[in-house]
């Protein structure tokens, strides 16, 4: 059985697992790091920084915007971790990474863009700003039904997506509905947040996990990444916006190996 402890560093919910070389893991919009329940013993070798972001799960909020957000994580957080990040945390990992590169060893995007919301005039596939604006006007009418929907359109595509969605969602409520303004501030950075002309900054190994059947972050978004010696990128040819639930074993046989090339 692993060491299980629980920290809360200036209101962030943070729970520590395992032992080992470190790593830091963040969940996406609307859900909190018990996402990553499944994953726990796979990953018992590494010490493992499940994180509740900002205003989800057991942590508060932090006001301001990502660069907020990421100073509140990087304080939080332990020196030399590799961050992985899923969607909404892949930003946050990525941004961080940016904005701390002497910190942070080697970086995971998961399911993940560097600028989510689709831009036709730059022909950019990503969300159609529509549905983020739905998104934003349903989250003041019922914010449980908000949530749910979107955890439906995460699994849509996986073959298994009912079984997906029951499991998110089990998961996810077992601890407290996000805050309200950390949902909308996490809408706004999905809506808002571009980091594509910073990528070539990035000097960290780099894992880019992608699944083909993603309705959120289309399988013509890899194809527009920089591509550098230190980038590795794996399609997950039947997972779609959740590879780590739906298709847990290929995604543990590209996680795993990578994770222990970073840390030998």
């Amino acid at each position: 059985m692993s060491q299980v402890t629980s920290t809360n560093h200036e209101n962030l919910h943070i729970e520590i697992r395992g032992q080992g070389p470190d790593l830091v893991m963040l969940h996406g919009w609307g859900v909190n790091s018990a996402v990553f329940t499944p994953l726990h013993e796979s990953l018992s070798q590494y010490r493992v920084h499940y994180v509740d972001l900002p205003g989800f799960g057991h942590s508060q909020m932090v006001e301001g915007d990502l660069l907020a957000w990421v100073d509140a994580l990087v304080a939080a957080l332990p020196e030399h971790a590799i961050w992985a990040g899923w969607s909404l945390g892949g930003l946050v990992a990525t941004q961080a990474a940016l904005s701390y590169p002497q910190k942070i060893k080697g970086l995971i995007t998961i399911a993940s863009s560097p600028c989510f919301m689709a831009r036709e005039d730059e022909a950019w596939p990503g969300i159609p700003p529509q549905v983020l604006n739905q998104f934003r006007e349903q989250l003041e009418q019922n914010l449980p039904k908000t949530i749910e929907r979107f955890l439906a359109i995460q699994a849509m595509g996986s073959e298994t997506a009912k079984e997906d969605i029951k499991r998110l969602r089990d998961l996810v409520l077992a601890r407290p509905l996000p805050d309200a303004r950390a949902l909308t501030q996490g809408l706004s950075m999905l809506t808002d947040i571009d980091l594509r002309p910073q990528l070539t900054e990035l000097q960290q190994p780099w894992l880019r996990i992608w699944g083909r059947l993603d309705g959120l972050v289309p399988k013509r978004v890899p194809p527009k990444m920089p591509i550098t010696p230190q980038i590795e990128d794996m399609m997950l040819a039947k997972a779609s916006h959740a590879p780590f639930i739906s298709h847990q074993q290929e995604f543990l046989q590209v996680f795993m190996p990578w994770l222990t090339l970073q840390t030998r």
